[in-house]
């Protein structure tokens, strides 16, 4: 059977953070899925067409990696997709206790379906999309927290 795993989220922006989960992940996995969550109580800073057309562009060459975009719950997404397995990024031990409060939840609602921690790498540790988006916000230089060659310019 294929193991096929979703790596969710927003990406808003993409990171270097998210790289290394996705770097980390894929040879876990025979397909691993980037689906780009869409919340309509959330504001967005990029919008989903430039976050997926990042995303698109980073794995271009990597053919076990798919990108797509959700709305909804992430269980019911995997179970559209058949995936087996939902993969999370942990930075620390707020992000471990939110996480496992939701893996919990997805593990009742869907039991099939097992989440994944990865533990980020310490020099990954303070990179978050949140901070990204607040430096670039105030006019700052976020080049060093994103993958080369992604355009942080709104317009």
């Amino acid at each position: 059977m294929k193991r096929i795993a979703v790596f969710p989220g927003s990406f808003d922006p993409i990171t270097t953070g998210h790289m290394n989960i996705i770097g980390r992940a894929l040879p876990l996995f025979d397909e691993l899925i980037i689906a780009i969550g869409n919340n309509s109580e959330k504001k967005y800073f990029f919008p989903m067409e430039k976050r997926k057309a990042w995303l698109e562009s980073l794995f271009t060459k990597e053919k076990k990696i798919k990108v797509a975009g959700y709305s909804g719950l992430t269980v019911k997404f995997c179970g559209s997709i058949k995936a087996a397995y939902i993969v999370r990024g942990i930075r620390t031990a707020a992000d471990f206790e939110f996480e496992r409060s939701i893996a919990q939840m997805n593990k009742a609602m869907a039991p099939d379906i097992e989440t994944v921690f990865i533990l980020a790498e310490p020099a990954y540790s303070a990179v978050a999309s949140t901070i990204v988006r607040d430096i670039i916000r105030n006019g700052g230089d976020a080049s060093a927290f994103v993958p080369p060659g992604i355009n942080l310019q709104k317009a």
